[in-house]
C-alpha cells in the first residue's frame, strides 16, 4: 500500500494525479448539471466544428490532430478524461514497479521524465481503442431538419438550462433526439421538465425553449 501511495504522489505520477483530480471534479459538476459534457469548447466529431473563442485556425489544427490520433467521435471532455485516466494508470504502474529499480536519485529523475512522456504516448492508442464503442452514444442528429423541431415538446435532460448550457430530448417515432438548448433566466426548467421549442439559432446550432406551462399560460 505504501509503494502505491508513494507512486501516486511521487514524480512523475503526481502530475497525472493532479490532472485526474481536475477530471473527477469536472465529472462531479457534470452529474450535478452544472456543466454540459458536450459543450467542451471543441467539437471533435466528424466535420470538426469549432465553438470556442480564439483563433479558429489554431483550433482547426488541434482538431485535425485529435482526428488523426483517433480520439474523435466523442465530446472532447470524454476523450481528455479517458486519456488522463489511462496515462495516470500507466505512470502509476511504472512508478510502482520500475522506478524503484533505478539506483540513484539523478537517474530516477531522468527515468521519471521518460515515464511521464511514455505514459502519454502509450495512453493515446489505448484511449483511441476505448473510444470506439462509445461513439454510437454521441451521434449527432443534424440530418433532421432543424426548423421541423420548432413548436415541438421536449424533455430537459440537464440539471439546469440557461443562456450558455442545456440539453433536451425530443421524441420522434419511438426514438429520441438529443439537442442543445438554451433558455432565458431565471426559469423553472430542470431535469425532467417539459418544454416547448420556440426558436432555432442556426449560428449557435441550438434551440430556444420555454417551460410548457409558461407557454400554455
Amino acid at each position: 500500500m505504501g509503494d502505491f501511495l508513494g507512486a501516486v504522489t511521487g514524480y512523475p505520477t503526481a502530475i497525472y494525479t493532479v490532472l485526474l483530480g481536475v477530471v473527477v471534479i469536472y465529472w462531479v459538476l457534470a452529474m450535478l448539471g452544472m456543466v454540459d459534457i458536450e459543450h467542451s469548447g471543441l467539437d471533435v466529431d466528424v466535420g470538426v466544428h469549432t465553438h470556442a473563442d480564439g483563433d479558429a485556425s489554431d483550433i482547426g489544427h488541434l482538431a485535425s490532430y485529435v482526428v488523426a490520433l483517433g480520439l474523435n467521435g466523442v465530446p472532447f471532455s470524454v476523450a481528455v478524461s479517458l486519456l488522463v485516466l489511462v496515462a495516470w494508470t500507466v505512470s502509476c504502474l511504472g512508478g510502482e514497479w520500475l522506478l524503484p529499480l533505478v539506483p540513484t536519485m539523478a537517474l530516477q529523475l531522468l527515468a521519471g521524465t521518460a515515464l511521464l512522456v511514455a505514459s502519454a504516448v502509450i495512453a493515446i492508442p489505448i484511449t483511441a481503442v476505448a473510444i470506439r464503442p462509445l461513439r454510437g452514444l454521441f451521434v449527432s442528429h443534424t440530418a433532421v431538419s432543424n426548423a421541423a423541431l420548432v413548436g415541438q415538446l421536449c424533455r430537459v435532460v440537464t440539471g439546469v438550462v440557461n443562456e450558455k448550457d442545456g440539453r433536451a430530448e425530443v421524441a420522434r417515432r419511438g426514438a429520441s433526439l438529443n439537442i442543445r438548448v438554451w433558455a432565458t433566466t431565471p426559469n423553472a426548467l430542470k431535469r425532467g421538465s417539459q418544454a416547448l421549442i420556440v426558436e432555432y439559432d442556426e449560428a449557435a446550432a441550438r434551440y430556444l425553449i420555454v417551460a410548457h406551462d409558461e407557454q400554455s399560460a
